[in-house]
């Protein structure tokens, strides 16, 4: 299938208009989103929003209580896990379990579940994070959500129709070692007229995310192509996605895992500091998949 840009536009957005039940945010969280938004909010405004649902209390305290965030004790108080953990953690929290909604469905083909795409995003999630500590990037907890965003377009996809996801992804085929044997962004094209990238950038506009995050999604697979003002974020994914890849699970989107020299450049990352992450990586994926999964 061959489309104009425009022509491509208006399929991702009839995608997301057919989709209602998942092109909108619960609104709980919605809510949470707007109060960490203002800077006016305090920690108990946020307190006596998330009070209202015991399920996001239960996990925001599950989290809190993890090796992820490495603090002392058992923190039982929801008004004292906000203070610790502060304002846009719990945000990222309340965004995950919900889009940790999202990701179900069962197995779509052999080589394509929702599920472990959700694992992936997650351990992409906590390797961005990582990579931001390491490199003093300010923003680690924006990298860490926009991992956790990075490949929703495929369950825009798999939501609109499950039929066309299925045919693009056996069109990319997969080799006995786990490696995809065509690009998926080109089968997706080829089927839908747009791929995961362009699905996932109209849902976040759909969200009203923050620029950065339609960015993410839009170009994590290319950054350089990017405007220079524009490329640091997507690069940090770009890396992390190929490093979650690396330990497994699922891949289908990436033929290949080379973490090429020009992006590490963009992002200032030495051999030494990759060296290092590469190691800490499986404690940590462990730690977060256990809070998130």
């Amino acid at each position: 299938m061959t489309t104009t840009a425009e022509q491509r536009d208006q399929i991702v957005s009839d995608a997301i208009k057919e989709i209602s039940h998942i092109a909108t945010l619960p609104e709980i969280t919605l809510k949470i989103v707007e109060l960490v938004e203002d800077p006016k909010s305090t920690a108990q405004h946020l307190h006596k929003v998330i009070s209202n649902d015991p399920a996001l209390c239960a996990r925001i305290l599950k989290v809190v209580n993890s090796s992820f965030y490495g603090l002392p004790g058992q923190i039982g108080s929801i008004n004292r896990a906000i203070v610790m953990l502060g304002l846009n953690a719990v945000k990222n929290i309340a965004i995950a379990a919900s889009l940790a909604k999202l990701f179900r469905g069962g197995d779509l083909t052999p080589a394509f579940s929702a599920r472990t795409l959700w694992v992936h995003s997650v351990t992409t999630a906590a390797c961005g994070k990582m990579l931001a500590d390491k490199l003093g990037f300010a923003a680690a907890d924006e990298v860490f959500l926009s991992g956790l965003m990075h490949d929703i377009g495929m369950m825009v996809e798999m939501q609109f129709d499950r039929n066309k996801l299925i045919e693009a992804v056996q069109k990319v085929g997969v080799g006995p070692d786990g490696t995809p044997s065509a690009n998926m962004l080109d089968c997706e094209d080829q089927t839908f007229g747009a791929n995961h990238q362009q699905f996932g950038a109209g849902l976040c506009r759909k969200w009203k995310f923050p620029s950065s995050f339609v960015i993410v999604a839009g170009g994590h697979h290319d950054p350089l192509s990017l405007p220079l003002d524009s490329r640091m974020m997507p690069a940090l994914i770009h890396v992390a996605d190929r490093l979650a890849a690396e330990f497994g699970g699922f891949r289908l989107d990436l033929p290949s895992i080379e973490i090429g020299a020009d992006v590490r450049d963009t992002i200032k990352l030495g051999d030494e500091q990759l060296a290092t992450l590469r190691a800490e990586i499986p404690e940590h994926i462990k730690s977060v998949e256990s809070m998130l999964t």
